[in-house]
Parts: structure tokens; C-alpha cells; sequence
């Protein structure tokens, strides 16, 4: 399955690749902070505008279960392409959007093809060596969390300076000359020979065969969950008193998330070298504490910045080592594999969007982290029951 060539040296293709990851992945969440500037340009109601964070959230989530899958059958390297191709036009519509209706087809044409950031991830694990992959894929892990991280703050400060259009004309354009590069750089992998709907057979085998693909789904469902209810109420916190921060300011402060994001490099380095349990531990425990300064950090804005950078961190670890382990379950179906980890993991998201809503108006701040604390918890239950498993695989392997 691997070429003959290790790209983890050609850092220029690596760097272009992480871009390429950060700009798909943050197609999806450009409308977030724009909701207010699109109400006015289109004069409709405020709750039909929302409605096209949600078209974003399930259009990607589709693409991740029917999209992904096909790269295990198709050539990554002319499909990677098409698919930005498609994220493009997408945005295009966005940008050319006259009414809301024009604005969710874009929505949804970005979000389905947008998720060529998760095939580009399993085509890099099979053309490095074994040893580089939880590096190679915390390097591209870093440029999609940055992208996600920065698409709210740019998209928002570009409406202010600009138009809320512009940041979706930008994109646009970026999107096509970076898929035109990579359209010819590129490595070259195998493919199976396998019909799309037996695509979908295999997957329900896998879960069945890969008891760790099920546990490292749930635990990040979970992780992410957590992160999701931050999402949802920051807002809802943040500009209202004691703290009455304007929108922007609110997005400036979730840069903090950047320095998690950045880790991922250096975790996927150490879980390379056999120390994922013990990362996976410490993601988990940092999530939890984070809850507790995030607790505090609903009278002190510096608690609230220094827990939200923290949570960010844990699932950065959390995340890195959970692809470290599912991507050397079973090379030849890594699109496959990341296809259901992934929906698991965004699965997990758009439930903890909810929950942070839900807890919210059931309780205030203070229930939202305990809901979060719950999440951290069941988190690394479902990491117990992951590395219990793993020793009794070794266990029946040495004996």
C-alpha cells in the first residue's frame, strides 16, 4: 500500500497539505460569527440564519459517512483535488448567495465536499514510514484545528472591515489554487478493488473486528462533545455581565485554542514511540481540570481564557493519539476506519452542542461544566475499557 517514496522529509508538500486541511476544515464554520451581518444583508429572521450552522454541521457529517469511505477505492490523488473542487464552487455560491436559500446550497455543496481534509489524512499515513505517522498526521492535525480556530476570527473581522462575504470569495480562490498544486504533487498510493456499496459492508465488519476503532470513536465522540459545549455558550456567556464582550473580542479569545492545536506535532512524535495510554491519560485529565478553571472562569475572563487553552490542549492529545492507533489497526482500510471514527467524532460534537444549550438554560454555567466534567469522565472511562482490551490482545498474543 505505501509508495516508494517517504514524504515526511518534503516539508513544503507537508506544509502545502496542512493548509489544504485547515482551509476544508474551516469552510464549515465561517458562518458562525456572521449570523448578525447575514440577518441584516437578507432581512430574515434571526433563527432561519442559524439554521445554516446546522446545514454545515450535517452536510460534513454526511460527507465524512458516504465521501471518505471512497477513498480507499478511488486515486486519492485525483480525488483529493475534485473534492476541493467542489468545496470551492460551494463557497463560490456563498459568496454569489442573493438570498438565503442560494446561501444554504452553498453551505451544503462546502460542507459535503469539504471533507477532502479527511482523505488527504489517510492518503499522507500511507506514504511516510510506520514510524512517522502519528508525527506526520499531528502536523496536518495542527493545520486543520488552526483552520477551524482561525475561520470564526477571520471571518468576523473581515465582515467588520470588509464584507461578510469576502472571507468566502478569499477561500474560494485559495481553495482552487491549492488543489491545483496538489493535483500535481501528490504521491501516487494503491487502491482496493472493492464495489461502493460492499464499501459500507466493510465497515460494519470493521466495528465488529476492531473493538479499539469502536472505543477511540466513543472517547472522542466524547472529548469533542466536551469542546462542543464551549462552542455553544461561549457567546451566551461571554457577552453578557459581568464580562459584556463584543462579538470580536469574543472570537480573539478563542485563539488561545491555537497553542493546543499546535501540539499535535509534538504529541503524535511521543505516541509514535509507544506512549499513547499514558497521553491518552493525561488528555483526559487535563480536559477535566480545564473544567474547573472554566468554572471559576465564569467571574474571572483570565480563568476562562486559561481553561479554554487548556481544554483545547486535551483534546488535541486526546485526538492525536486516538488517529496514532486507529490508522495502524488495518492499513488498507484507513479511509475507511477514519470515515467512522470521524462521524463518531462529530456525532459526539452536535450532541454536546446540545448539551451546552440544554445545561444552559437548565442551570447556567455552573451545570454546563459540570456536564462537561461528566463528559471528561466518561471519556476516560471509555479509555479504561480501551487499554484493558489492548493488554489482553498482548497478553493473548505472548502466550
Amino acid at each position: 500500500m505505501h509508495t516508494s517514496a517517504d514524504i515526511s522529509q518534503n516539508k513544503p508538500l507537508l506544509m502545502l497539505m496542512a493548509v489544504a486541511c485547515g482551509l476544508c476544515a474551516g469552510a464549515n464554520y465561517y458562518c458562525q460569527p456572521l449570523i448578525s451581518s447575514i440577518q441584516h444583508s437578507f432581512n430574515v429572521p434571526q433563527s432561519q440564519v442559524a439554521l445554516t450552522v446546522t446545514f454545515a454541521q450535517i452536510s460534513y457529517a454526511l460527507g465524512l459517512l458516504f465521501i471518505v469511505p471512497l477513498g480507499d477505492i478511488v486515486n486519492k490523488t485525483k480525488f483529493i483535488p475534485i473534492l476541493m473542487l467542489g468545496a470551492a464552487i460551494g463557497l463560490g455560491i456563498c459568496a454569489l448567495a442573493v438570498n438565503l436559500p442560494m446561501l444554504w446550497i452553498g453551505t451544503i455543496t462546502a460542507g459535503l465536499f469539504s471533507v477532502a481534509a479527511q482523505v488527504l489524512i489517510p492518503l499522507v499515513t500511507l506514504a511516510v514510514r510506520p514510524e512517522k505517522i502519528g508525527e506526520t498526521v499531528g502536523f496536518l492535525m495542527s493545520g486543520l484545528l488552526v483552520g477551524i480556530l482561525l475561520s470564526t476570527s477571520l471571518s468576523g473581522l473581515l465582515s467588520n472591515l470588509i464584507h461578510w462575504k469576502m472571507i468566502y470569495i478569499l477561500s474560494a480562490i485559495l481553495m482552487l489554487v491549492i488543489a491545483a498544486i496538489l493535483m500535481r504533487q501528490l504521491p501516487n498510493v494503491s487502491t482496493m478493488q472493492m464495489s461502493y456499496s460492499s464499501i459500507f459492508k466493510s465497515m460494519g465488519q470493521l466495528l465488529k473486528q476492531e473493538r479499539r476503532l469502536v472505543y477511540r470513536s466513543l472517547l472522542g465522540g466524547c472529548v469533542f462533545a466536551a469542546m462542543s459545549m464551549l462552542f455553544s455558550t461561549i457567546a451566551m456567556l461571554l457577552t453578557a455581565p459581568p464580562f459584556s464582550l463584543a462579538d470580536v473580542w469574543v472570537g480573539v479569545l478563542t485563539l488561545v485554542g491555537v497553542f493546543g492545536a499546535l501540539s499535535t506535532q509534538s504529541v503524535g512524535k511521543w505516541a509514535d514511540r509507544g506512549y499513547n495510554a499514558k497521553l491518552t491519560w493525561a488528555g483526559c485529565s487535563i480536559m477535566a481540570f480545564s473544567w474547573l478553571l472554566l468554572y471559576i472562569g465564569g467571574h474571572s475572563l483570565l480563568s476562562y481564557a486559561l481553561g479554554y487553552g487548556i481544554i483545547s490542549l486535551g483534546l488535541a492529545i486526546v485526538h492525536s493519539c486516538n488517529q496514532n492507533i486507529i490508522f495502524q489497526l488495518n492499513p488498507a482500510a484507513r479511509s475507511r476506519i477514519n470515515s467512522i471514527y470521524m462521524t463518531s467524532y462529530f456525532i459526539g460534537g452536535a450532541c454536546g452542542s446540545a448539551l451546552g444549550v440544554y445545561a444552559w438554560h437548565h442551570g447556567g454555567w455552573t451545570m454546563v461544566c459540570l456536564t462537561g466534567l461528566v463528559l471528561a469522565a466518561a471519556a476516560a472511562f471509555f479509555a479504561l475499557l480501551d487499554q484493558r482490551y489492548n493488554l489482553q490482545h498482548i497478553q493473548q498474543k505472548q502466550s
